[in-house]
């Protein structure tokens, strides 16, 4: 194996078990004899030491300021029962939360660092298991990803994997980056795309992997989602940048007077649609809009519409450091105009899930939109990631999603 060998004193990161390590720490790289080329190949296993030869761990090597993501610490190989072991304790963590029941087989079973498996993104849909790669390794790995998948979560019996905008674009990549991994022949291929429900909280869904946005879903704002149900009665509710209607479904559930959903894709539109009608058949109080979300707002506005619970949810401002300045602008914006069409004693949910933009700045950020307006402003809840999302203690980069809730007088 290549052993990339760091510079003095580069190691304490990982002696703290940060699984990154950057180019910049490395002193030189020793390939093994097999290679032929001047660097080890992006995806490849490698083995990383410190300056005085003491082994720190194995992981993937890419191209790119990380340089390795590290999978296992302090071994100079991986075990043969490296991925089933790591899915098994993924999995463990899940049951252990109730995540998995009758009531509930929607959840995320890898977090990427938050279950050591950098790289590795897996959301759990009723029978079927939507993976993504987000390193060349994992990508080479994938096969014996889903091999664990099977054998350890009990009601996966296809894998089907979905790495096309996951991938470094960069990277000369080889196999498929979108398919099944694993199949089970029984299930007719109608079902993917017109017929598949999987259940999150009693509700159900109707789960797009082939064509939706990340997995097919947003797993991450369930516990969000129940809390919304929690407010929602009696209110006339707008849920903006509502893809699947999650918001929508659970503000219903909790006796909403009324809900209207916008998005700016009308496939999101007809999912909303489906799903309502799918839970709540005679449901009058549900309307659909595809629409831009300022121009929506601004619309309502000068109609002089207001809500008594706005839920903002959009996609990220913000995908990387050099984008923030202008992130933060259109969080201050869209959520001033929200706040101006709240009416006294309603209730704002305002989220965040670009990692680039910290909880200080979204806040900030939320604070002047409510200065703006001049409206008072307290804040009722603090919200993050739900607990299939875990953060891993050494590595808090893994953090992302970020949310207020907050009561504008």
């Amino acid at each position: 194996m290549t052993t990339i060998i760091l510079k003095p004193h580069k190691e304490e990161s990982l002696k703290r078990f940060h699984p990154w390590v950057f180019s910049g720490a490395i002193a030189r790289i020793v390939l093994d004899a097999a290679h032929k080329a001047a660097a080890p190949e992006e995806g490849e296993l490698v083995c990383v030491e410190s300056a005085n030869g003491e082994t720190l761990g194995v992981g993937h090597w890419q191209v790119g300021s990380i340089a390795v993501r590290i999978l296992e610490f302090g071994v100079s190989a991986l075990p043969a029962d490296f991925w089933e072991k790591r899915i098994r304790a993924a999995y463990q963590v899940r049951e252990s939360l109730g995540l998995v029941s009758n009531l509930n087989d929607t959840f995320r079973l890898v977090h990427g660092e938050g279950d050591w498996l950098p790289g590795l993104i897996v959301d759990v849909y009723a029978d079927t298991a939507v993976v993504q790669a987000h390193s060349v390794g994992m990508h080479l790995c994938r096969k014996a990803v889903a091999e664990a998948i099977v054998t350890v979560v009990p009601q996966v019996e296809n894998v089907y994997y979905k790495s096309d905008d996951t991938l470094p674009f960069k990277a000369a990549i080889e196999g498929e980056k979108v398919g099944y991994l694993i199949r089970n022949t029984d299930i007719p291929s109608s079902r993917d795309a017109e017929e598949f429900w999987s259940t999150e909280n009693g509700l159900e869904f109707r789960i797009d992997w082939l064509k939706g946005q990340k997995t097919g879903f947003f797993v991450d704002q369930r516990e969000n989602r129940a809390l919304v149900e929690r407010y929602a009665a009696g209110k006339e509710v707008l849920n903006m940048f509502c893809y699947t209607g999650g918001f929508s479904l659970y503000a219903l559930r909790g006796g909403a007077k009324r809900v209207d959903s916008v998005d700016v894709s009308q496939k999101a539109i007809d999912l909303v649609n489906a799903n309502v009608a799918h839970n709540f058949p005679k449901a009058k109080n549900h309307t659909a809009v595809t629409a831009d979300a300022f121009e929506y707002l601004t619309a309502q506005k000068n109609a002089g519409r207001t809500f008594d619970l706005i839920i903002l949810d959009p996609p990220a401002f913000a995908k990387h450091r050099d984008a923030v300045k202008n992130a933060l602008r259109g969080y201050q914006r869209i959520n001033a105009k929200a706040i101006e069409m709240i009416r006294p004693g309603g209730i704002l949910f305002t989220f965040s899930c670009s990692q680039a933009v910290d909880k200080e700045a979204f806040r900030l950020a939320v604070f002047s939109a409510a200065a703006s307006v001049g409206r008072k402003v307290r804040i009722l809840h603090q919200l993050h990631q739900p607990q299939d999302h875990p953060i891993n203690i050494y590595h808090p980069e893994g953090e992302y999603l970020k949310g207020l809730v907050l009561y504008i007088e």
